[in-house]
Order: structure tokens, then C-alpha cells, then sequence
């Protein structure tokens, strides 16, 4: 994704060649990375209504991981309808695609990204018409969603950089969770680099994809791994995502299982490994785009992200690498 500004530059481009399912390595397609404001819709009131109603957890206590030291978290804990911690997180807006002709305006509306009272933050893709759609790049825009990022309040090299998320569904959903060189303001993309922690596309519900893109492996060019459900779909229940990055070395896990693993021998003859300063993490759900392609007749609209929590650890034992950004939660 880039960056608004940066629109992801793994949306730095959206991925536009087709993946293959098992785990296996395959250049993908992107651009670079950019940065609305839509109406609450109905069905996105009704939703945070019904929130609203449902009794709220405990907050819970700080979590632990043993062999490693949390650095930074946060655990969506607050009232239903409140809009995400600025401390933490900043919202990216606007309807200009974001590199990959996506179809949706992102907003910082709690419409469309908004804690449930239930220790769950949701990023919802809901419809828009009328005079509240805004301007995007192709005309009135038909879509609303969310993209948060912690640009500017955190960043750190190496670590385990983990989220546990439920998948929304349909054609023409692309959620992901991913991370941009915190000096891409300065080298842009793809020099910044990219790891994507996992994307999914809704016309391929049981395979989800993790990506490396930077200098020469970019774009269609990209290290892309694959991970595929033996049966269901990734969207059926919550899953923890992750990567384990140390120096020379990154490895991507669901559910505490490795599915894939890349270091600099990996690279194409040319390229540059540049995974070594500080990231920052980005949230996002994209509708529509070169790579998921157009929602259709059977896509079920508001899909939602749900995020149960978002974390990032180092060594236990590890000083800080290249800790950059807010303060420890």
C-alpha cells in the first residue's frame, strides 16, 4: 500500500499477477505508495448501536510472549464508537487510488474505522451515493473504507510485528496489514522497503500472501509467499499474523506456524535487501483495485476488518533496534 503520501507502497502497488496458492514464493505486481470524509451509512450505525449495547470486557492486562519483550501494542480497549487512539494511530484519506486504481475514499469517519466495545478495532468498507460520496479518481465515489498507520508515532527495526485480525470476504475485498520504511518520505519507494504481513483477496478466500517489495524486487517483482486453508476461508475466524525479522533474516507465521522465510540470498542478481531501519505498521481494507479486481453481484457490502490486537516485540534481552516514535503501551 502507499502512503498518502505513500499510498502503500506495497500498495506501493497493489499486487496486479495472479498468485498461486501453497507456500511458495512469486514476484507480484504494485506501484508506489500514496495518502475522505464519508457519511455514517445505516448499516454502519446499526452496527455500532448493537455495539453500544453489548457489555464491555475488562480492560486486560499487558500481555506477555515468552523470549520476547513487548515495545509497543495496543488492544483496541475503549467504548463502542470511539474513534482509534490518535497517540497511537493517524489516518490516511483521500479517493485517488492509492497505485492501484482502487475504488474506495478513505475516511476518517468511525463509519468506517471505530472500536465496537468489545476490545476490537473495525475497519468497515461500506457504500457510498449521493451528495456525500465525495471525489475520487473515477468519478463520484461508490465506496467508503478506512487505512490507519503508525507514521510518525512508531516505528522500530527488527522484532515480531503481530496482529490478530478477522478477514472480511467477498470479490473485490483486499484487506492487509503491512509495514513501509519509516524513511520513505525521504527515499520514497520502493527504496524505503515493504513487508507485507498479510494481504488476501476476496475471490481467493482461503489463501492469504506475504510480501517483501524494495529495490529491485518491487512491483510485479516482488518476493510474494502463500499460505492456503486445506478448507473454509481465512475470513471464517480470527487468525494471528506475524513476522520475525532480525538482521538478515525474515520469517512469516499464522497461528504461531512459519509458512515462509526470506533472507538476501533470495534476492534476485541486482537487488538490495533493505530491511534494516525502522518500519511503521498500516491497517488498511481496500475495495476494489488491479489486483482483487471490481466487487460484483455477490459482494455482500459493509465488509469489515475486525482487529483484535496489534503488537510488536523485540528479544527479550535485545536492546531497542531502531525504536522510533511514541511511547511504549
Amino acid at each position: 500500500m502507499n502512503t498518502a503520501g505513500p499510498r502503500r507502497p506495497r500498495r506501493a502497488a497493489r499486487r496486479l499477477a495472479p498468485r498461486r496458492a501453497s507456500v511458495n514464493f512469486a514476484p507480484r505486481t504494485r506501484t508506489a505508495p500514496i495518502a475522505a470524509v464519508a457519511a455514517v451509512t445505516t448499516a454502519a450505525a446499526l452496527t455500532l448501536a448493537a455495539c453500544a449495547a453489548a457489555p464491555r470486557p475488562p480492560e486486560r492486562r499487558a500481555p506477555t510472549l515468552g523470549g520476547w519483550t513487548l515495545a509497543w501494542h495496543d488492544e483496541f480497549d475503549g467504548p463502542a464508537g470511539a474513534r482509534p487512539d490518535s497517540a497511537r494511530w493517524v489516518a490516511d484519506t483521500g479517493g485517488h487510488g492509492w497505485g492501484n486504481r482502487e475504488l474506495q475514499r478513505y475516511t476518517t469517519s468511525p463509519a468506517n474505522a471505530a472500536l465496537d466495545g468489545r476490545g476490537h478495532l473495525v475497519l468497515t468498507a461500506t457504500t457510498l451515493a449521493g451528495d456525500s460520496a465525495g471525489r475520487c479518481w473515477y468519478g463520484p465515489c461508490r465506496y467508503a473504507s478506512a487505512r490507519l498507520t503508525t507514521r510518525g508515532r512508531f516505528a522500530q527495526a527488527y522484532g515480531r510485528f503481530e496482529a490478530r485480525l478477522r478477514l472480511p470476504r467477498g470479490q473485490g475485498i483486499w484487506p492487509a496489514f503491512w509495514m513501509l520504511g519509516a524513511d520513505f518520505p525521504s527515499v520514497g519507494w520502493p527504496a524505503s522497503g515493504e513487508i507485507d504481513v498479510v494481504e488476501n483477496v476476496g475471490s481467493a478466500p482461503a489463501v492469504v500472501h506475504g510480501t517483501l517489495h524494495g529495490p529491485g524486487h518491487a512491483g510485479a517483482r516482488g518476493l510474494t509467499a502463500t499460505d492456503t486453508l486445506a478448507s473454509g476461508a481465512w475470513a471464517d475466524d480470527f487468525h494471528v499474523w506475524a513476522v520475525e525479522w532480525e538482521p538478515g533474516a525474515i520469517r512469516w507465521l499464522v497461528d504461531g506456524r512459519v509458512f515462509a522465510r526470506r533472507t538476501p540470498a533470495d534476492l534476485p542478481a541486482g537487488a538490495r535487501w533493505v530491511y534494516d531501519h525502522p518500519f511503521f505498521l498500516l491497517l488498511n481494507l481496500a475495495v476494489g483495485g488491479d489486483w482483487p479486481g471490481s466487487p460484483d453481484a455477490t459482494t455482500v457490502l459493509p465488509q469489515q476488518l475486525v482487529v483484535d490486537h496489534v503488537r510488536v516485540w523485540r528479544r527479550s534481552g535485545a536492546p531497542p533496534a531502531g525504536a522510533a516514535g511514541g511511547a511504549q503501551r
